[in-house]
């Protein structure tokens, strides 16, 4: 596999690839008004990378970020080029990029029984081969349990403090949103 890097938005036509795929790699209930997300980028809440090889845009990564918390909302590779080791080497790359900060993200509860939990357990895996370790915290995300992963957090990185984030990112009405849930360990 040839070179992954990450940079910024470049252009229209990056631009439109990321918008496609976010359409099409999300279903309709995980995606955020994408006018909402370019906003967020534009004051700097918001990293948006673009995962590109030899200029080829491949796929894209989302974080939403705090003086000390990055969180990565999206990640998503173009279909052609998933299984190659693209998701690996981006997110390798994220997690180098923000070292210096608690990097958290949330998956859907890979203990919650259903016919797409073997997915969701996979899921799992995928990001702790890459270096994210489970946080055994559990929560209730608009009526969707998660579990948080994370790199470099503190050991103060409580469900109170994943809550304030979503409360200081977005205003208080999201952090009502977000509620406890009981780890069921493994």
């Amino acid at each position: 596999m040839q070179h992954i890097t990450l940079a910024p938005p470049a252009g229209f036509r990056q631009w439109t690839a990321m918008y496609i795929l976010y359409r099409t790699a999300f279903p309709r209930a995980e995606r955020k008004p994408f006018g909402y997300i370019r906003k967020a980028y534009r004051q700097g809440k918001t990293d948006i990378w673009c995962i590109l090889r030899d200029g080829t845009f491949l796929g894209f990564a989302a974080t939403m970020n705090s003086p000390s918390l990055v969180m990565l909302d999206y990640l998503a590779v173009s279909k052609n080029f998933r299984g190659q080791g693209v998701g690996t080497a981006a997110m390798k790359q994220l997690i180098a990029r923000y070292a210096d900060r608690e990097f958290l993200l949330e998956i859907e509860s890979p203990f919650a029984p259903g016919p797409d939990q073997a997915h969701r357990q996979s899921r799992k895996q995928f990001y702790v081969n890459c270096g994210m370790e489970p946080l055994h915290i559990m929560a209730d995300v608009f009526g969707v349990p998660m579990e948080l992963l994370g790199k470099n957090c503190r050991e103060d990185l409580d469900f109170q403090r994943y809550r304030n984030f979503y409360r200081d990112f977005y205003k208080p009405w999201a952090a009502e949103h977000i509620l406890p849930a009981e780890y069921p360990g493994e």
